[in-house]
């Protein structure tokens, strides 16, 4: 195993000051570390204020071995500048909304440098675009780039009226994540660097980090659009009316407690499965899950903090997921996980032959209530740099680096 021991120490940035973003953030700091959080405008002026006493961390952090951390963070230093977050940071973290990923790549790159370590969390095809975005910019920088199925914990900022809280109440914590490195040649020091990022150390002391057979892996193995996706679409009606004509409150309304059925769990293996017959197609990976591991409230969400194993029964009240909502169809778990998630499935299932009338139905539904057409909005594979190579020319550049150019 590299050592990386240089690591300890060294400051980290956060890139992206969102729910995850300050999260993961103030976990380091509270860890010991120094953190440089940035993000960028439009959004800053919102997410970067109220942050002179500090950012508290605290929850539940509902987790199978009890790992437990909270307190009030205060950060290194705050800035909307990518160039001064990552001028003396070796590890970058890269945790914000996929639409968010270009524009500070377009920031991020002309500043990179050899040696630093890009963990993008969750991945979403992140990695995919930074490196093609590289080449276009003409940066060969000796970096690691790598990225992660999910996010290392359920969070949600807390408001008061029409103002963010300087505050996040954290859920669950995972004890397992999945990732990889693009390509695989820097996946050991990839996974190695995961024991110098605090917000990581649930996942170190749990059942640890999950190596990925590719991006594509980390990629397929984000269970977001299985959960969310179906979850909101089938659950429009109950969404809606509730704190209306049923139920007290409209913030109590979560998907996992007012949603999840036997049925709804059908149409989440269902879209499962044909993700599975994609990546069998493609020879990359996926993260195996147990058909019964569907069939539960909790559904598959529950083995990220659990382990395998953990259900909770349909006839039980899921009281950790209690007003988690989401609380209208314009959110990201539509509005991320169909142009991005189930698009991305739509265009390699036509590439590789195989047929996803489950994912497509998704993305139909989606267009009808949202208004838009996310089969022209969503990802390509032209767009992620990799739609003109064949099977065995994308295999050879996830493993060992080789682009084919068009």
């Amino acid at each position: 195993m590299k050592d990386l021991s240089y690591l300890k120490g060294k400051p980290i940035a956060v890139l992206g000051a969102g729910g995850i973003g300050k999260a993961m953030a103030a976990d380091c700091v509270l860890a010991g570390q120094e953190v440089i959080l940035c993000d960028l405008e439009p959004f800053a002026s919102t997410t970067l204020t109220n942050l002179k006493n500090g950012f508290r961390f605290h929850g539940n952090q509902i987790n199978k071995f009890g790992f437990f951390r909270e307190g009030v963070a205060k950060f290194q230093k705050i800035t909307t500048s990518v160039a001064e977050a990552v001028k003396d940071a070796e590890i970058i973290i890269v945790a914000l909304p996929a639409v968010g990923h270009t524009t500070f790549f377009k920031e991020l790159i002309p500043n990179l440098r050899d040696g630093q370590i890009i963990h993008i969390f969750p991945d979403n095809y992140g990695t995919l675009l930074l490196r093609k975005m590289m080449r276009e910019m003409h940066c060969d920088k000796k970096v690691v780039v790598g990225g992660w199925s999910s996010a290392p914990y359920g969070s949600r900022i807390e408001s008061e009226g029409p103002f963010l809280l300087p505050s996040t109440r954290i859920i669950y914590r995972a004890i397992t994540l999945r990732g990889a490195a693009l390509p695989m040649t820097d996946q050991e020091v990839f996974l190695e660097s995961v024991k110098y990022i605090g917000a990581m150390d649930a996942i170190t002391q749990g059942l640890g980090p999950v190596g990925g057979n590719t991006v594509m892996d980390t990629g397929f193995s984000n269970v977001n659009p299985i959960l969310h996706c179906p979850g909101v679409i089938l659950g429009v009606g109950a969404m809606e009316n509730y704190g209306i004509i049923y139920g007290d409150n409209k913030n109590d309304f979560s998907i996992y407690c007012h949603v999840y059925s036997p049925t709804v769990s059908k149409v989440q293996y269902a879209v499962y499965q044909e993700e599975c017959a994609i990546a069998s197609a493609m020879n990359v990976g996926i993260q195996p899950f147990q058909k019964e591991e569907f069939f539960s409230r909790s559904n598959i969400l529950g083995s990220e903090y659990m382990g395998e194993g953990m259900q909770v029964p349909y006839e039980e009240v899921y009281e950790m997921a209690l007003g988690t909502g989401p609380f209208s169809v314009n959110h990201r778990y539509l509005t991320e996980d169909i142009p991005i998630g189930c698009h991305v499935f739509h265009e390699l299932g036509k590439k590789y032959g195989v047929k996803t009338p489950v994912i497509d139905s998704m993305i139909h539904l989606a267009n009808t209530m949202l208004d838009r057409d996310f089969f022209a909005e969503g990802y390509t594979l032209e767009y992620l740099g990799i739609g003109h190579m064949n099977k065995e020319e994308l295999l050879d550049y996830l493993h060992n680096g080789i682009y084919k150019q068009p």
